[in-house]
């Protein structure tokens, strides 16, 4: 079986290398790290044990926020190292970790590499965030009897009904983990479902309501609120947008401020990705609307107040929650379009009025605690979103009901983390 897994793992990555030529060409991605996907992977302090944390993406890296600094905190003893797979997962895990801990790529699957990677770390457990469990890693855990821990466990509406489809292959994949720690009960069914034992299957809710800070304050905000000349004007913030989502967003722009209306309204655009930032920029000016790209400005003393009337391009990395603390309203993107949304638990933390479209199943657990104590709405479509915004511009109160809603959604979910940890300590207290 691991003979036929490392084949077919290969003639995958020989039909997908084109496309990875391309991105790391086009798009300088996929550039670096190639050594520790091979497996290549050396610790700080290797004479210590050792927690390897393992998140994806962004969205995984920002979760694993609290339960990395209770891991530090209960665990001082321990070794932890954090492991992602993209390069925007990299870049955000060596912010806010690589001080004090060894950030790297996550190895491919291939038996020998994995095996590499688990002789070079040699971890006393593996918490792998929301999902990413592969069937090498799990094996070879297994047999190095090497618990396997899902935190903050999510098996979305999207990647359900794929794993469904080769359930036959994947259930002695799950099987094989030793622990689950699911967001919801509806994920925690969907993980039992698909090979992971009941007893072992337990729901905790999201970690996500913990890294949330509720507050109306961000440092940092006010300084780019000077050098955007962001004044008392009213700003209406789209976070996290993603491919055919822009062009919708201005169209609503432009119709809310045609014939004189919402004057004050100042619109800001924040792609998801860094590769788009261009792509944007370009559709913004072929449009005729006026532009102000933040990345020119933002390390610029220099520069001269930018027109307050042009539409900002948020095409920095990390400033995203910074505008979300300057909006009047928010809207969360890649949810207009069918891409499965971007996480609103922090423009809710914020107080901020938040919208988002139909396509948020990669949050659903979260857009169903907020639409359920209304503290966001969502739109199904350009008109209603358009209907929305006015009805929000027009009625402060209407919207600001909204924020606080969401705000208090966000207050009474927390507590993920130290019932994650508590299940982690097991593993890592001898009985």
């Amino acid at each position: 079986m691991r003979i036929i897994l490392d084949l077919l793992y290969l003639s995958a990555a020989i039909v997908y290398s084109p496309v990875i030529i391309y991105r790391a060409i086009r798009h300088k991605r996929y550039r670096t790290g190639w050594d520790q996907r091979f497996g290549k992977i050396t610790r700080r302090s290797p004479d210590k044990k050792c927690i390897w944390v393992h998140a994806v993406s962004v969205g995984e890296v920002n979760a694993a926020k609290t339960i990395i600094k209770e891991l530090e905190n209960k665990f001082g003893d321990f070794e932890i190292v954090i492991s992602t797979t993209t390069d925007t997962g990299f870049a955000r895990a060596t912010n806010l970790f690589s001080k004090n801990h060894q950030v790297f790529y996550f190895p491919f699957d291939f038996s020998w590499m994995m095996r590499r990677a688990f002789n070079n770390i040699r971890p006393a457990v593996c918490l792998l965030m929301e999902l990413e469990v592969w069937p090498n890693f799990v094996q070879i855990a297994k047999q190095s009897n090497i618990p396997v821990v899902v935190v903050n466990g999510r098996m979305s509406d999207k990647s359900y009904p794929k794993y469904q489809k080769i359930k036959p292959l994947v259930k002695k994949m799950f099987a094989k983990v030793t622990l689950t720690l699911a967001q919801t009960e509806e994920y925690a069914q969907r993980f039992q479902e698909l090979g992971c034992p009941a007893e072992q299957v337990i729901v905790i809710s999201s970690l996500k309501y913990d890294t949330a800070q509720i507050t109306d304050k961000v440092e940092g905000a006010d300084a780019l609120a000077a050098q955007l000349n962001i004044g008392s004007e009213r700003l209406w913030v789209t976070g996290g947008t993603g491919n055919d989502e822009e062009k919708i967003l201005l169209d609503v722009y432009e119709q809310l401020k045609k014939n004189g209306r919402f004057d004050d309204l100042r619109l800001v655009v924040v792609p998801r990705k860094p590769e788009r930032f261009d792509e944007v920029a370009q559709l913004i000016e072929r449009m005729g609307l006026p532009l102000i790209r933040y990345s020119r400005i933002k390390d610029n003393p220099s520069a001269p107040p930018p027109d307050n009337r042009a539409i900002i391009l948020g095409d920095t990395m990390g400033d995203l929650r910074k505008f979300y603390s300057l909006a009047t309203i928010i809207f969360v993107g890649r949810s207009l379009v069918p891409m499965g949304g971007s996480d609103m638990v922090e423009a809710a933390a914020l107080g901020k009025c938040t919208v988002f479209g139909p396509h948020a199943f990669n949050f659903k657990q979260t857009v169903d605690a907020l639409l359920a104590d209304s503290g966001a709405i969502m739109v199904k479509d350009q008109e209603e979103l358009l209907q929305t915004m006015q009805k929000c511009l027009s009625d402060s109160d209407f919207a600001q009901s909204v924020a606080n809603n969401g705000q208090e959604v966000i207050r009474k979910n927390q507590g993920a983390t130290q019932k994650t940890i508590d299940q982690i300590a097991k593993f890592l207290i001898p009985a």
